[in-house]
């Protein structure tokens, strides 16, 4: 085994960050430059925990006259952003860089850093998930201020340490773990597909009404328009019974396999299950809106509404259901986002008979059986992959040993 002194190769060469790329600050675009269309301004909320480009509803634009005056600012394929502000106070994204994907798309906002590699010295994909890697954001972490934020000067990631080695085993090393992650996005959209997929059956049998045998069918006047004959007008509370969810402080939590549900999604682990799967969830205090569908056990934490019961008998009916209804404009609290229950148990819904709700179970349930399997199967390649990085690019491991993992894996995963 290779001699490894503080995490790094004794016989790979330690350079600074400016050694081997260029550096430049963003810059501080205010609200009266953005518009709804131009290039979009990357700033940290743009880059997630595992260095990856990410957008949605918070992306800003700016207008394209603005871009053209502060065109040095444009980011251009291949360059890797790196996070300088980390709003969590938890330093999750704090250091994480993200490779930019496309030509003149991008611009460079404030609280982020734009980095040019050097292509003769070193590999852009190794120079990305070195600084990804506890090697760079260990001691870039160390030198963090701020009490509210986080964040490190411009200086601090200059001056931070590279370990080089050769551009081969560079190149070796970046195709190894770019795989772990072309595995894991192609997994991604496998899951997106299919959640568009069964989103828009709910839509066409329960919304438009375009079920199968739909062209025979009669139709009846009710509180919610034309329904089919056969099925009936009732409540949300037909289809779920909501229930506040129970306290479990940080202290308390003992780290198991199942999953703590609060009003954003995941929080972690406990070893007790306080409610059997499946189950549907959604914020009740703090964020609300969210609809989140579990196959397993899990413990709802008490910023969330969980299903007591669902009288139709179908989890998968009630998910969607609940997901078509606007709840944010249901919002009682004034500081702190707030869903009351009782003002959404009552709202009108068709009722279905029951051989189309068994119908849509029967093909929707596969559907969300495989994607628990694919989120599953990239939780096992991010633990590989997270595990190989630091090995991998501190020269603990020889590449030479390391097959690229592929299809097979995968399932045996």
């Amino acid at each position: 085994m290779l001699d490894i002194k503080d995490g790094f190769n004794s016989e790979w060469p330690e350079l600074r960050l400016i050694d081997i790329a260029n550096y430049q600050n963003g810059h501080a675009f205010y609200k009266d430059g953005y518009s709804d269309h131009g290039l979009i301004a990357i700033d940290l909320f743009n880059v997630d925990e595992e260095g990856k480009l990410r957008f949605g509803a918070r992306d800003k634009y700016v207008a394209p006259k603005l871009c053209e005056k502060y065109s040095r600012f444009k980011l251009n394929k291949g360059d890797l952003v790196i996070v300088m502000t980390d709003m969590t106070q938890t330093m999750g994204i704090l250091g994480k860089s993200a490779i930019i994907d496309k030509d003149d798309k991008y611009i460079l906002n404030q609280r982020i850093g734009r980095i040019v590699p050097d292509l003769n010295k070193v590999n852009t994909r190794y120079l990305h998930y070195f600084i990804n890697s506890p090697l760079f954001l260990r001691p870039l972490h160390q030198l963090a201020k701020g009490a509210v934020q986080k964040y490190v000067n411009t200086e601090d990631i200059k001056e931070a340490v590279v370990s080089l080695p050769p551009l081969s085993i560079q190149h070796r090393i970046a195709d190894i773990l770019t795989k772990y992650d072309d595995l894991i996005e192609n997994n991604l959209r496998r899951i997106e597909i299919l959640e568009e997929m069964a989103r828009r059956l709910y839509e066409e049998w329960f919304v438009h009404f375009r079920f199968p045998g739909h062209e025979e069918a009669r139709f009846k006047e009710s509180e919610l328009g034309s329904i089919p004959e056969g099925w009936s007008l009732g409540t949300l509370q037909d289809v779920i019974v909501l229930q506040r969810g129970f306290d479990l402080p940080v202290k308390k939590r003992t780290p198991g396999h199942i999953p703590i549900i609060s009003a954003t999604g995941g929080n972690g682990t406990h070893n007790e299950a306080k409610v059997k799967g499946p189950g549907v969830i959604t914020g009740r205090s703090g964020s609300i809106g969210k609809v989140i569908y579990t196959h397993g056990d899990y413990w709802p934490l008490n910023t969330t509404l969980w299903g007591k019961s669902f009288p139709l008998g179908s989890t998968l009916f009630a998910f969607y259901t609940l997901s078509s209804i606007d709840l944010k404009g249901f919002n009682v609290g004034a500081a702190v986002p707030t869903l009351n229950r009782n003002d959404i148990h009552n709202l009108p819904v068709a009722i279905p008979i029951k051989a189309v709700l068994s119908s849509f179970d029967q093909l929707v349930g596969p559907m969300h059986k495989l994607m628990d399997t694919l989120r599953k199967k990239n939780t096992i390649l991010r633990a590989q992959r997270d595990l190989l990085l630091p090995k991998l690019v501190s020269g603990d491991i020889d590449v030479s040993n390391i097959s690229m993992p592929g299809d097979k894996e995968v399932e045996a995963a």
